[in-house]
């Protein structure tokens, strides 16, 4: 429905101002120099959930455009899969902006100096194999902060050293976690291990961590898919903003019941 008929229909009382406002939502794209990019400015309205932007594949005038522009109509927004080069770029040219920025190893929260983030009672936690998984961990860290969750995080607590994660699962149990992110390379049987000791649910990460047979990930994903261990979901191979965004849902949801 384009915003004219939109105009006209509630103009003539065949839908309600209701109706009208979320219809209009559904047009509110920000153009940044016609085809660059189309931005998604109210989706966090819509679904809860703010549009990312994916730095892989986009060269660096671009995406440095891309992120100014979302800047000015939400004053915030997530920059997922930065690498180290566009990192020191970015963080040069946008301090120059006068922006706040958040860092973790490849992912990026800029926001204006002045914006607060809404504060929700979800608890999310966080759990990560080895110190190689941490940037995938990061990634749905600042996803499940940036929509109102606190985040309970656990580094190295692969199963090649099974105390290391009993303990950590016991400090997610202490916390009251509302449910655990499992980020896991090489076999990604930590997160079958967690879901099996706990009723928490979990959502399986598996990174691209790995190699010979069945790397970059392939083996991960398969053993999460494949797990026996009911009580897990899973995303896909890296995708830490989808498991944070996630998360987080449904640790707001829980708290607010």
């Amino acid at each position: 429905m384009e915003i004219k008929k939109i105009l006209e229909k509630l103009a003539k009382g065949e839908i309600s101002v209701a109706t009208a406002e979320q219809e209009l939502r559904i047009y509110s794209i920000e153009y940044v120099e016609k085809n660059i990019a189309k931005i998604d400015a109210e989706r966090e309205t819509r679904s809860g959930i703010p549009e990312v932007i994916l730095a892989q594949g986009k060269e660096f005038d671009n995406l440095s455009k891309i992120i100014l522009a979302t800047i000015s109509k939400k004053k915030f927004v997530v920059v997922s899969k930065v690498n180290l080069e566009y990192k020191e770029r970015l963080c040069k040219e946008l301090e120059k902006e006068n922006l706040k920025i958040k860092k973790g190893m490849n992912t990026l929260l800029v926001s204006t100096k002045s914006h607060k983030f809404a504060k929700r009672n979800g608890k999310v936690g966080i759990l990560c194999a080895g110190t190689s998984d941490i940037r995938i961990a990061e990634e749905a860290k600042i996803m499940a902060e940036v929509m109102g969750s606190d985040t309970q995080v656990e580094y190295d607590v692969g199963i090649s050293g099974i105390q290391r994660t009993l303990r950590a699962i016991k400090n997610m149990i202490s916390a009251k976690v509302h449910i655990i992110i499992v980020v896991a390379g090489m076999e990604g049987a930590l997160g079958s291990v967690v879901s099996s000791v706990t009723d928490i649910p979990i959502v399986g990460v598996p990174t691209s961590i790995g190699y010979g047979f069945g790397s970059n990930g392939i083996t991960a994903l398969a053993s999460m898919l494949q797990t026996c261990s009911m009580g897990m979901t899973v995303v896909n191979i890296d995708n830490g903003i989808g498991a944070g965004a996630f998360a987080a849902m449904v640790a707001n949801k829980m708290s607010s019941q």
